[in-house]
């Protein structure tokens, strides 16, 4: 039976017993890390945190105890690191599962979506890809990838394949800061029916690392989608790439 002296607070939506195994012992830096918690909420966003050094004096431990409660917060997109240290992060974008556009979830949080254009190029479509774009073999696709800003800050990549077929003024007709989705719809007159969407962690490539501006041992939330239009044509294909500090996703579930 367990001893009442071991029952601590348990408030929803929080991890059981704020992390504390059973037997009572945890790690230092946890315990450093929930003191520098209670110091982040009472900072508020934007408030700059003490240096590595005083938070080690206030807490009588090492530095490299504190580095990794740090290291911890900031994984957890609780701090950023700013020009001047770190700093108190904002709270994390939620974006929709859904067919709603990247700059249509931005908005929607009173923020200014954006993106920056990396490369729009033209090839001949390989077989792996075919399939999930409607295409033939060798036939000419697009491939459009852009890094995806949230009041400038860089917080996503995101590739997007299609036939040339589908839009074959794309790379005149196209502001490429703008929704590809609002193209579609307002442009060419293609709405989207439907998607098959799948969800995973991955560590970002050095390449990718580089362009959202991160370190690549932060983990990142990769979706992979393939879309429909209006008449259950294939439509594209999207690799999103989002900053997993930066973003959660959120969607509604109904009994089939």
């Amino acid at each position: 039976m367990e001893h009442q002296s071991q029952r601590l607070p348990h408030h929803p939506g929080q991890a059981v017993r704020s992390g504390i195994p059973e037997h009572g012992r945890i790690p230092k830096y946890y315990a450093v890390k929930a003191r520098i918690s209670v110091l982040v909420e009472e900072l508020g966003e934007g408030g700059l945190l003490p240096t590595e050094r005083d938070l080690a004096e206030r807490y009588e431990v090492s530095r490299e105890t504190v580095r990794q409660a740090l290291r911890e917060l900031l994984l957890e997109g609780r701090l950023r690191r700013s020009g001047r240290g770190t700093v108190v992060a904002g709270p994390k974008l939620e974006q929709p599962l859904s067919l709603a556009s990247y700059t249509e979830g931005v908005r929607r949080q009173g923020r200014r979506p954006g993106r920056h254009l990396i490369g729009l190029e033209r090839f001949p479509c390989p077989p792996e890809l075919a399939r999930g774009i409607g295409a033939d073999t060798g036939e000419p696709v697009w491939h459009l990838e852009r890094v995806l800003l949230a009041d400038d800050e860089r917080v996503g990549l995101e590739s997007t394949y299609l036939r040339v077929a589908r839009a074959p003024r794309l790379d005149s007709d196209f502001q490429p800061d703008s929704s590809f989705y609002g193209y579609l719809r307002d442009r060419l007159g293609i709405s989207f029916g439907d998607a098959d969407e799948k969800l995973e962690t991955v560590l970002a490539t050095p390449r990718e690392a580089l362009l959202i501006g991160t370190p690549p041992a932060l983990p990142m939330l990769l979706i992979h989608r393939f879309s429909r239009d209006q008449d259950g044509r294939p439509l594209e294909r999207v690799r999103s790439l989002y900053r997993g500090d930066r973003f959660s996703f959120t969607t509604r579930l109904r009994p089939e």
